[in-house]
């Protein structure tokens, strides 16, 4: 079973690299980008078959030590 994590910065949290990758979008000729943000993409092969199991067990990965839940958000796909 794989998991896919999905992390971002919550709104309203100032996201430097996102900021930095949208000037340089600008200065590449990429005009009419507005914002950018930035976050990241975990993937996880899972043993077992039961999907309630692994999404509870990759919650609580993701709230012990994949996110940090005070500035950022997560969302879990299971496939």
């Amino acid at each position: 079973m794989k998991a896919t994590v999905h992390v971002m910065l919550k709104p309203g949290v100032l996201d430097p690299q996102g900021e930095a990758v949208r000037h340089a979008l600008g200065a590449l000729g990429f005009a009419g980008v507005a914002s950018v943000r930035q976050g990241k993409v975990i993937e996880l092969d899972l043993s077992g078959e039961d999907r309630a199991a692994a999404e509870d067990a990759v919650r609580k990965m993701c709230e012990k030590l994949l996110a940090n839940t005070v500035i950022e958000t997560y969302h879990i796909e299971i496939a």
